[in-house]
């Protein structure tokens, strides 16, 4: 259940702004396959998990139902792994969009990250998805 905490909230994260683009669809498939955290996944499984989230997320409170599975199926030493993913998801097209920033802001509380620690994993997803001119 770890791992589909971890995969629901980088696709709630790109499903914020509704527009899931191909670049944070990419990213997802690539996290998944080098993450460590994601070890012991079959990577097969990836795409119906991700349908699973996208189902929910059509229902009615289906973004609080999300987070609050996010947050009860994750230990404490995953939170910050769950926040930092989110972050890589909305920097991951070059700009983040205001929806995605409430949404950070509520998965950073119901996962109870701390604002500093917050802080430098949004500074480090930034630097991650900088651009070259």
């Amino acid at each position: 259940m770890q791992h589909t905490a971890l995969i629901y909230t980088m696709v709630l994260m790109s499903a914020a702004d509704s527009d899931m683009t191909d670049r944070e669809l990419l990213l997802i498939g690539d996290i998944v396959r080098t993450m460590p955290a994601f070890k012991d996944f079959d990577d097969k499984l990836l795409p119906g998990i991700a349908e699973n989230c996208a189902e929910i997320l059509g229902q009615e409170n289906g973004m609080d139902t999300i987070i609050g599975i996010i947050a009860d199926s994750l230990p404490e030493r995953l939170c910050m792994t769950a926040y930092a993913l989110a972050c890589d998801v909305a920097a991951a097209d070059g700009h983040v969009q205001q929806e995605e920033l409430r949404l950070l802001e509520m998965i950073r509380h119901k996962l109870n990250v701390d604002r500093l620690h917050a802080a430098a994993i949004e500074t480090g997803a930034a630097a991650r998805y900088q651009k070259v001119d």
